[in-house]
């Protein structure tokens, strides 16, 4: 018996290569769909120089005070002395500074204790944005005092 077959069987043992572009296509896309782009603010900050003098306020100014455990506090030139708000929530701040949205050139000074977390902080940039309040700077001591 002759188990030589006369007709030569190839055995084709090369690799596909359809299936592997289709699965990276398919993973490039995903990782263009599950990506993240970071938005930017348009909020501009003006940060006070670190000069030797302690500057004044501003003619037409409103002091928001951050305690260390997130209170707010609105003190305007007007007024004098700094009312507290009830309660730390956005909204209440937001009444609370949308007072001063007609006015023109109004100067929002952010005084935030050292210890204050860092969302009260942005809470209130977000309001003064949201409100349209547009020159925002940040009360500091002098180094040494």
């Amino acid at each position: 018996m002759n188990f030589n077959n006369q007709q030569e069987q190839v055995d084709e043992t090369g690799i596909e290569l359809t299936p592997l572009i289709d699965v990276v296509f398919l993973l490039l896309i995903f990782f263009m769909i599950s990506t993240t782009f970071t938005k930017e603010t348009s909020l501009k900050i003006n940060l006070p120089e670190s000069s030797g003098e302690q500057s004044g306020t501003a003619p037409n100014s409103i002091e928001v005070q951050v305690g260390a455990n997130s209170q707010y506090a609105i003190a305007s030139d007007l007024e004098g002395a700094a009312k507290a708000l009830i309660n730390s929530e956005r909204d209440t701040l937001k009444a609370a500074l949308s007072e001063y949205q007609q006015s023109d050139g109004v100067l929002l000074i952010i005084r935030a204790d050292k210890k204050a977390p860092h969302e009260a902080v942005i809470r209130v940039m977000d309001v003064a944005q949201e409100i349209g309040l547009q020159n925002v700077t940040f009360a500091t001591k002098q180094f040494g005092e």
